[in-house]
């Protein structure tokens, strides 16, 4: 029975988060992990290292439990398609808040709120550029409405985030444009023309969608941001039928001019400049 079956026979409902020391930790937050002494080997390998918060259960016995992914874990973004083995469960005065992420964010439905999403799978090589992106734009620092989050390839959980209130967002992920491998592009798709290519109805299940077909699933959900950029980059390999971990040389050096792009259109969003000289929402401009 995988992770998916045993939660269907849950009957607790997840909590939206925990207070340790006067701080709520909540789902999509970075924790550091500080098990107790009395732990086991597993706990000893554990002790210290850095894990995402995927929820906050309760159980039977009324027992809080923090569930962690530790962030280094390749598995880690194979969602309820996972089997057991890469889930941990601690108590909350055994996590310690590291950075604040995509759970509950406080700044979603504020004016001006962003939301910077990493999309992407890391196991088919370039294909893991918006998750790399988002890593490194988590360590620099942005207003409080700014969020950054990494979705991976959990197609439904970006599609929620969209219906969640953010004024703009901002999706990362490897795009094929037919440019050199690692040729950064931003896309604006058209989000108020009837008909447009985010108009049709969204294809293939809720997990691994594309960007488009995420903002069209969104959208059936509720009301998504008024604008929407997508920072793609053209990759060099998908890894093949047999998949590959690590990106290409390119598209590694893209990532490292993506972090400075990215921040220069928040910086234009929040002091309200223009992101186009002619305003069109079908805009595209290439940056490389």
């Amino acid at each position: 029975m995988n992770e998916w079956e045993w939660n269907l026979l849950e009957d607790e409902a997840p909590l939206a988060n925990r207070t340790r020391d006067g701080i709520a930790v909540a789902p999509g937050d970075r924790v550091r992990l500080r098990p107790r002494r009395q732990g086991d080997a597993m706990d000893l390998f554990l002790a210290n290292k850095i894990a995402i918060v995927e929820a906050i259960e309760q159980d039977y016995e009324n027992q809080i439990h923090v569930a962690v992914v530790v962030e280094e874990d390749p598995g880690r973004d194979l969602g309820l398609d996972r089997q057991p083995g890469h889930r941990f469960f601690f108590g909350p005065d055994e996590v310690e808040l590291v950075e604040r992420r995509h759970g509950p964010p406080p700044s979603a439905g504020a004016p001006g709120s962003i939301l910077i999403a990493g999309v992407g799978n890391i196991f088919f090589g370039d294909d893991g550029f918006g998750v790399e992106v988002v890593r490194r734009l988590g360590q620099g620092r942005f207003p409080d409405h700014v969020t950054v989050a990494e979705f991976g390839i959990r197609g439904f959980d970006l599609a929620c985030a969209l219906s969640a209130g953010y004024d703009v967002a901002i999706l990362v992920d490897a795009c094929p444009r037919g440019s050199a491998a690692g040729t950064l592009h931003v896309i604006e798709p058209d989000l108020l023309t009837p008909g447009s290519d985010v108009d049709r109805e969204p294809e293939g299940g809720p997990h691994g969608l594309d960007p488009l077909n995420v903002i069209r699933l969104a959208r059936l959900m509720g009301p998504t941001p008024r604008r929407i950029l997508i920072v793609g980059c053209d990759p060099e390999t998908l890894g093949g039928e047999e998949g590959a971990v690590g990106l290409s040389v390119p598209v590694s050096a893209a990532v490292a001019e993506a972090v400075p792009l990215i921040e220069s259109l928040v910086a234009r969003i929040v002091e309200g400049n223009p992101l186009e000289p002619d305003g069109r929402a079908d805009s595209e401009r290439d940056e490389r």
